[in-house]
């Protein structure tokens, strides 16, 4: 059964780093894009990043490309969001998509 699990989030101060990752199962990871989402509190869901199945071609948003780097490890099923400079404005759920299976999403708060 095909399963994607995000993990890494939690409760930052501004100005943290936070590394998000999301491990896929039940398919074969390495055929497939993926993207990285946001829904922040009271606001659509909204697109973060790309990367495809080699991880040779990437699309980072312009709102956040000076502090998120997408990433993946094939072998390893994973995919990664490398946040830098966290801001109060990052708060939210943070959704990993790989072909079509969405995670349930990892929460992030920024607060001090």
């Amino acid at each position: 059964q095909a399963q994607v699990v995000e993990s890494g989030g939690g409760l930052v101060q501004p100005g943290g780093s936070l590394r998000l990752s999301c491990v896929a199962s039940g398919f074969t990871f390495d055929t497939l894009g993926l993207g990285w989402y946001r829904q922040a509190p009271g606001k659509e869901r909204e697109l973060l990043a790309t990367m495809n199945r080699s991880g040779g071609d990437t699309y980072t948003s312009d709102s956040v490309r000076e502090r998120f780097t997408v990433s993946r490890d094939n072998p390893k099923s994973t995919t990664y969001l490398q946040i830098k400079d966290l801001k109060p404005e990052d708060t939210g759920v943070y959704y990993c998509r790989v072909g079509l299976e969405w995670g349930q999403g990892t929460q992030v708060t920024v607060s001090s």
